[in-house]
């Protein structure tokens, strides 16, 4: 299969794109690094990118960016980070990337244990991501040609020297087993899923 990877240089990007390129054509897509550059929170910079890649069989979301900030201090351009990348961005890859799936195609977005667990300065982390899978799971309630799923992972072991002091008592997982929940939703049947990582 042919496989979209955007934020395929980024911790989880590059573990899923080494995973799946034993099996299959990845093409890594980044901000600012990759085989491709695009801003997924721009439709322009989407089309201009698929007007170059043309049809994939697979599109996986492992980017999106966020704000920490205790709840008393999110201002609205916080909110607006997240709302605009994380959440309007991975619809955007949905709504206007499944015009270039091949028939049985597959999109994968990715959220994290926030959507379930709370930590402090989390609040808009816990609410894009829960935006996220309601929507996937709506939209893949109603495509019937296309499959959506979401990776909703814990702290990984990779991340914990960046992210540790966020999450207190949290268990890290490593990099290659949240890897496999993409390789999962890519090759599996089920759509409409929510694959938590813990």
């Amino acid at each position: 299969m042919k496989v979209l990877v955007f934020g395929a240089t980024g911790t989880i990007g590059t573990k899923v794109s080494d995973l799946l390129s034993e099996n299959h054509e990845v093409i890594k897509v980044g901000k600012t690094r990759g085989d491709y550059q695009a801003d997924i929170s721009s439709l322009d910079s989407l089309k201009a990118l698929f007007e170059k890649t043309g049809k994939v069989d697979a599109i996986i979301s492992t980017t999106g960016d966020i704000t920490f900030a205790p709840v008393n201090d999110l201002t609205k351009e916080q909110w607006d980070v997240g709302y605009n990348s994380k959440f309007l961005g991975q619809v955007n890859l949905v709504q206007f990337g499944k015009k270039f799936l091949n028939e049985g195609g597959s999109i994968t977005l990715t959220t994290g244990i926030l959507s379930e667990k709370f930590i402090m300065a989390g609040a808009s982390a816990t609410a894009i991501n829960r935006a996220v899978e309601g929507y996937a799971q709506a939209a893949a309630s109603e495509l019937s040609d296309v499959r959506i799923n979401v990776v909703s992972p814990t702290l990984l072991e990779e991340s914990t020297d960046i992210y540790g002091d966020f999450f207190p008592g949290f268990i890290p997982v490593p990099g290659n087993k949240v890897a496999y929940s993409y390789k999962r939703s890519v090759e599996g049947i089920e759509t409409g899923k929510i694959y938590t990582v813990v």
